[in-house]
Parts: structure tokens; sequence; C-alpha cells
């Protein structure tokens, strides 16, 4: 489906008009996403009373005001208005987010031809591979609304990448999917580090103790010999005595 408009302009419907030209905006928009392409005319009735109904459809997929993750859907207008005036009537209605080939742009005629469309409103609805999952959706969309988008999801075999609620997040504190085994390594070494310093602490202090221990009995070593020659002294002092 990318394929379908590479090499191709694509115009947002905001203020700027802002043109994606490049292969990487093109993919950015349209990759693994169901796409739709409107074909309408602003002049013809029909068009215009369908026009508020899609409008609808794509805002309570896309708009966050409706929705907490906007569906996997892109909405391209391909007009087949007589005049540039009469195209900007019809996008002055769409959602801002709908994008639009340019009205000087012949590739708007060759997608007609391509998907064969003879009445309008048309809607061509593809899936991500650009394969035709509903040749005209108008009668579905009217019918079902945006519900119809889970049949189109389900027949595409599209997969959602916003399936985990942020709630499931609140109690967590991972920035990356790599980040309990960053915590568990440096934990780890923490541990080793703090292991080491507990040991070298350790035996520092048991050092210091037996440096204390010893200082100790030394001192007591001392006192020991001081008393032993004092009772050396007394007794040779008795004994001169006696001889006297």
């Amino acid at each position: 489906m990318v394929d379908l408009f590479l090499n191709r302009v694509l115009v947002e419907n905001n203020w700027d008009q802002d043109e994606l030209n490049t292969e990487r905006e093109i993919c950015g928009i349209l990759e693994n996403r169901i796409l739709m392409l409107f074909f309408a005319s602003a002049e013809c009735e029909k068009c215009r009373d369908f026009v508020p109904v899609l409008n609808d459809f794509f805002k309570r997929l896309k708009d966050p005001a409706y929705i907490e993750y906007p569906k996997l859907l892109s909405l391209i207008y391909i007009s087949l208005d007589q005049s540039e005036e009469q195209q900007e009537r019809v996008l002055k209605n769409l959602h801002k987010r709908v994008l639009f080939l340019a009205f000087d742009d012949p590739y708007r005629k060759e997608l007609q031809t391509m998907f064969k469309v003879k009445d309008v409103p048309t809607v061509v609805v593809l899936r991500p591979d650009g394969s035709t999952l509903s040749p005209n959706a108008v009668q579905d969309i009217c019918r079902s609304g945006s519900d119809c988008f889970c049949n189109w999801q389900e027949s595409a075999e599209l997969i959602e990448r916003s399936f985990m609620l942020n709630e499931e997040f609140d109690n967590l504190n991972l920035r990356t999917a790599t980040d309990p085994v960053k915590r568990l390594k440096y934990k780890t070494e923490d541990d080793k580090r703090k292991k080491r310093w507990w040991k070298l602490w350790g035996a520092g202090k048991n050092a210091n103790k037996g440096e204390e221990e010893g200082d100790g009995g030394w001192d007591s070593f001392k006192e020991k010999g001081g008393r032993q020659r004092n009772m050396e002294e007394k007794m040779k002092e008795r004994m001169k005595q006696k001889n006297v």
C-alpha cells in the first residue's frame, strides 16, 4: 500500500497544508495502516451529505478527544472536482489529519481508473499490503459507524502497537527494557564492592585491636617488672640492715 504513493506528494489538510514527499514521510504515515481512499466531488449532493458522516467516523478513530490511542488508519481524499475551489470546499469540512493529492496531480485520475470508481461518494478500503478490503465502504460506514473498523482490523490482521495501557506501568520505574538487567548488574557489583570494603575495614579494625592488645600487654609486662625490681631492692636493704 505504501508503494501506491511512493514518489508522490501527499498534502496534509492542516492550516499550513504541509507536503509529505519523501519515502520516510510516506512510510511513516501509511505503513502498517488501513488506508481509506475517499473519492468525491463538491458538486455531488450525496457527497456533501456523506462528508459529515465520514468526518465523524474518522474523528472517533483518530481524535484524542474521543479515544486514548489513535487507530492505525489513514484517510486520503481523492478529488474528482472540476476546480481547485471545489476541492478546497470539501477539504474545509474534513478532519485536519486527512491527506489529499494536489488538484493538479494527474495521479487522481489514475487512481480512479485503477480502482474502477464510477460513482461518488466511494470509499475504497485497503489492507496494509495494498490489497482491497472493501471496494466501497460507504454503506458500512453509514450503517455501523466506527464499529466497522474492528471488522476491517480483524480481516487485515492488523497488529495494534498500543495494546498496553498506561496504568500497567504506574508502579514501575523502568526506563528501558534492559533496565532490570542493568540494575541487577550494578547491584551485584555494588554488593561486591561493599563486601570488599567491609573485609578491609574489618581487617583494619582487627589489626588496630591487636595493636591495642599488644600495647596493653607490654604495659602490663613493664608494670610486673617494676614491682619485681622494687621487691628485690627491699630485700637487699633488709639484708644490709641485718649484717650491720
